[in-house]
């Protein structure tokens, strides 16, 4: 099964985050979205477009274990393959993505010194 790999280096926001942005006014929300769905997209050039099914693993590498592993996913997944459907890499991020034999996998990890979010994009057989 072919993978490829984007490496996303930083933190993405969380839910918490996300919440907290859309809060504050819609527009808020809005221009982070748009930033980093952009950011992701012109990263995920550098990969080659893939047909279903797919299954997405991300690995989640955190400076720490303040933020709990399902809003640390939360929040970076919607960004990134949204970015990667706007990059042309992935056809959707709807059901017909991962059907019948793909789907979505979070593994979390710590890493003071390097927090960043490895995205791996798996060739499902048909």
């Amino acid at each position: 099964m072919p993978v490829q790999r984007l490496i996303i280096y930083g933190k993405m926001p969380g839910m918490n985050e996300i919440v907290a942005a859309s809060k504050q006014h819609f527009a808020v929300y809005a221009k982070m979205k748009k930033e980093l769905t952009t950011s992701v997209a012109v990263m995920g050039l550098t990969l080659k477009p893939i047909a279903p099914p797919v299954r997405v693993r991300f690995l989640w590498y955190e400076p720490d274990r303040r933020r709990d592993p399902d809003n640390i996913s939360a929040g970076g997944r919607k960004f990134i393959l949204d970015g990667l459907v706007e990059a042309g890499i992935l056809p959707t991020d709807g059901w017909k993505l991962y059907e019948p034999t793909g789907g979505l996998e979070d593994r979390f990890f710590i890493d003071k010194e390097n927090p960043r979010v490895v995205v791996e994009l798996i060739e499902e057989p048909q």
